[in-house]
């Protein structure tokens, strides 16, 4: 029999790390060991009772379960398109300018597939989400790694990007607040990157799930004049609605790049559950005290883990936002990974570690705050029993 061998593509790619460590922290948790996980950033505070409500009840109707519109409903549109005015002041026609997705992870392979041949220049932050990566990869686009660094606040060096050879690149990937290092937007990096993206026709894509999270003024880089024209921003509901489950999420753009996108998307996947639609819609017209009791929680949760940053040697900007807290580890390990595997192994606490998103992290941990205050005490605990040994 003549051997069936996998397409190329997967040669350039592996399993996804959270993929095959998870596993790894399963199989300890079978033989006992009671891992704590401070790895993985899926919220595990509930939606609004209003939202779960609204999904039950649609649910129970006969006329909800058929396909659905490539494009989502009109209900979803437009409950989008009022929350981006009333949160970011930017106006969006629900009609032309916005695609629902089924998580913004979906959004990445599709933006790819619609902009990228074969060849094409996409520039990739280092550190970042590390499936900017593998989707270029996937798409066989030539990744174009840019350097984000602790003494430039984690944001682009825009007069070192100028030095590259920026003919053949086709798309930016940023994204701010940032992951993994917490770094906030701001009007002004905004601008910059509106101007860049017009100035070489690169097609800005801004990935901003994060900007609710232990931040009071949540931003968009469609604020900025222009910016639609060059620019494709996705958003999610698994942070600000704690919904990661739900797979619900967003693009928003001019009416050109939206259509290439959905063009893309309607040949790979048949819509999106009504019930659940119906569900965001109403999660989506939540008020500001939504977000606050969930901050409140968070906030807490962010001085434990400071408390374990602190114990394990490690430095931190306090003015970090988003579900994650990220810090510089001490002289004595190698690197993220070792001190990483010490406190898994020894302590049975999973912790990130920075190297997996690009080289510039490989000093670097992470930790989730998505976690309850008795398991990120527990975990301090051990950290520090650990420390004393």
């Amino acid at each position: 029999m003549k051997t069936i061998e996998p397409a190329n593509r997967l040669q350039t790619v592996s399993e996804y790390y959270f993929s095959k460590k998870l596993k790894e922290v399963a199989e300890m948790n079978a033989r006992g060991l009671d891992v704590i996980s401070l790895g993985v950033g899926s919220p595990d505070l509930p939606p609004s009772a209003e939202t779960i409500n609204t999904l039950c009840e649609a649910a129970h109707r006969a006329d909800v379960h058929g396909y659905q519109p490539y494009v989502g409903i009109p209900e979803l549109r437009q409950a989008f398109a009022d929350w981006y005015k009333k949160w970011y002041r930017v106006e969006l026609n629900p009609n032309t300018e916005i695609q629902p997705l089924i998580g913004s992870k979906e959004g990445i392979l599709h933006i790819s597939l619609a902009f990228l041949n074969s060849g094409d220049g996409v520039l990739i932050p280092n550190p970042g989400y590390p499936t900017y990566s593998s989707v270029s990869r996937l798409a066989e686009a030539e990744l174009i790694p840019y350097d984000l660094t602790e003494e430039n606040n984690w944001q682009p060096d825009f007069e070192a990007l100028e030095r590259l050879n920026l003919s053949h690149v086709k798309l930016m990937w940023v994204n701010y607040p940032h992951m993994p290092t917490g770094a906030p937007a701001s009007r002004e990096l905004f601008q910059k990157l509106v101007d860049f993206g017009k100035k070489h026709g690169i097609v800005i894509c801004h990935d901003n799930p994060y900007s609710f999270i232990l931040n009071d003024n949540p931003l968009s880089i469609l604020e900025i004049d222009g910016a639609k024209d060059i620019c494709i921003e996705m958003n999610s509901l698994s942070k600000s609605q704690n919904m990661p489950g739900w797979r619900m999420a967003m693009l928003a753009s001019n009416a050109q790049f939206v259509q290439w996108v959905l063009k893309v998307k309607s040949n790979i996947d048949s819509g999106q559950f009504k019930p659940m639609m119906l569900a965001a819609a109403k999660a989506l017209q939540a008020p500001r005290e939504w977000y606050d009791g969930m901050n409140k929680v968070y906030r807490e949760r962010r001085k434990i883990a400071e408390e374990m940053m602190r114990a394990l040697g490690c430095t931190f900007d306090p003015k970090q936002s988003g579900l994650f807290l990220w810090g510089k580890i001490p002289a004595q390990y190698a690197n993220s990974e070792a001190l990483a595997d010490e406190i898994l192994y020894n302590a049975h606490v999973f912790i990130t570690p920075g190297s997996i998103f690009g080289s510039n992290g490989a000093r670097y941990v992470r930790i989730s705050l998505c976690c309850n205050d008795l398991q990120l005490s527990e975990a301090l605990n051990r950290i520090k029993n650990l420390a004393r040994r």
